[in-house]
């Protein structure tokens, strides 16, 4: 489950060849299985904010570095590359919104990004679908996330357990995003730990 499209995830994970890996991408609104993608069509706010964010950028005075992703579903503005991320952010939060707001769209803020996205797309409600289209209860939910978008995951996961299923958060710590450790059950040293933490239950299921 990601915010990527989930044909990027499928290619930087080299998943294709995973028979039974279900990949949900853009929050959700793709899926691909069985190395088949299913993606709706663009919101026309999306077409609406992509004509408009660059003269909104321009008029903002964006500093040097700044740069925007475009993921067909969602636009995303980034700041890592500014001189001082925090504050390019901070200066451009307000006219984004304004933005968002005006061609009818979600802003979600991230680690030195902010992203304009359909309404209604979260990473929570794509966990709770994805459980509840499998028609019986999972034995257990594992949601593992380094980024504020995360934090939906992490509600649904909360609210999975007070149903009665096992489940257990994950941060992928880092310094840039500390809202994740204070909430997760568990916090490894960035993606690599993930992948320890996955091993090493991997390998007690088969002790």
């Amino acid at each position: 489950m990601t915010g990527r499209p989930a044909a990027v995830a499928v290619e930087y994970g080299g998943f294709a060849g995973i028979d039974g890996l279900v990949v949900l991408g853009q929050y959700g609104a793709e899926r691909w299985e069985s190395g088949v993608l299913t993606t709706p069509e663009p919101l026309p706010g999306v077409a609406e904010a992509r004509a408009k964010l660059p003269g909104v950028l321009d008029a903002a005075g964006a500093p040097p570095g700044t740069f925007v992703e475009d993921k067909k579903h969602a636009l995303v503005v980034h700041t890592r590359r500014c001189a001082e991320p925090e504050v390019a952010l901070e200066r451009l939060r307000s006219i984004i919104a304004a933005l968002a707001e005006r061609t009818g769209l979600a802003l979600e803020p991230g680690r030195f990004v902010l992203e304009l996205r359909p309404p209604g797309m979260d990473k929570g409600v794509a966990l709770r679908s994805f459980v509840d289209e499998r028609g019986e209860r999972p034995s257990a939910v594992l949601f593992a996330g380094d980024d504020l978008g995360d934090l939906a995951g992490f509600d649904a996961v909360e609210a999975l357990r007070a149903d009665g299923v096992p489940g257990v958060t994950v941060c992928s710590g880092s310094e840039e995003v500390t809202e994740l450790a204070e909430r997760a059950d568990v916090v490894v040293d960035g993606p690599a730990g993930v992948v320890d933490l996955l091993d090493g239950l991997l390998d007690d299921g088969s002790s």
